[in-house]
């Protein structure tokens, strides 16, 4: 497993974890990890259906609520992007879904969680900022990932401040497509103020997205 640098910060040492494993995501809940990414590469399956999704140039914005009543539970997932269902590779994509739905689950010991699936064709949040939920799962199918900055790379009390925010393009982290993110937020215990800061990426005129995202909800 690769550890990024830790950034020392009133005291707090705050760093980021990546693996090639499923197990890296397990880190997100040491303490001072605000992100926690499985470098995966997406089965070539449901990579091409994600690609094949996003060519048809049809609109899809679903959210669930998803109830588990124990940690054998399987999610609910019937009707989940069922205007898709015909193309090649669905069955594969829920599959791999309702397993990232079920490893989050069973990590945090969550029994309702928010599942939002979205093809997007602008950055939904693009100024960078911090999530108000305690732990939430970002993947992006296809297209461009989410951007995210190391501790001390943007005044955290300019959030929001569009002439804030790095100009260096190097001082920017990308979460690469078919990777899996869990990203810390603000409501975590003990994570007050350290929140992964992070944006959606900057769209061109064509380009599309296929991001799958994850709440614990309780």
């Amino acid at each position: 497993m690769l550890t990024l640098t830790p950034a020392r910060l009133s005291g707090k040492s705050i760093r980021q974890q990546y693996g090639t494993t499923p197990t890296s995501l397990a880190t997100i809940v040491d303490e001072g990890v605000n992100l926690a990414v499985w470098k995966r590469q997406l089965p070539l399956h449901i990579a091409d259906f994600a690609t094949l999704l996003l060519s048809l140039n049809e609109p899809l914005g679903e959210s669930l609520v998803l109830e588990l009543a124990d940690d054998e539970a399987q999610p609910n997932l019937l009707g989940l992007a069922s205007g898709f269902s015909d193309l090649e590779g669905y069955e594969g994509f829920i599959a791999d879904v309702s397993w990232l739905v079920s490893a989050f689950a069973c990590l945090l010991g969550a029994q309702r969680i928010g599942l939002r699936l979205r093809v997007l064709d602008k950055a939904m949040c693009p100024r960078f900022h911090v999530d108000h939920v305690p732990v939430r799962l970002i993947t992006t199918y296809a297209g461009l990932g989410s951007e995210w900055l190391k501790e001390g790379a943007m005044d955290r009390r300019q959030l929001g401040n569009p002439g804030a925010e790095p100009l260096d393009d190097r001082l920017i982290q990308t979460i690469s497509s078919g990777e899996v993110a869990l990203l810390k937020g603000e409501k975590w215990h003990g994570n007050e103020g350290f929140g992964l800061i992070h944006r959606s990426p900057h769209l061109d005129s064509g380009e599309r997205r296929l991001i799958l995202t994850l709440d614990w909800l309780s």
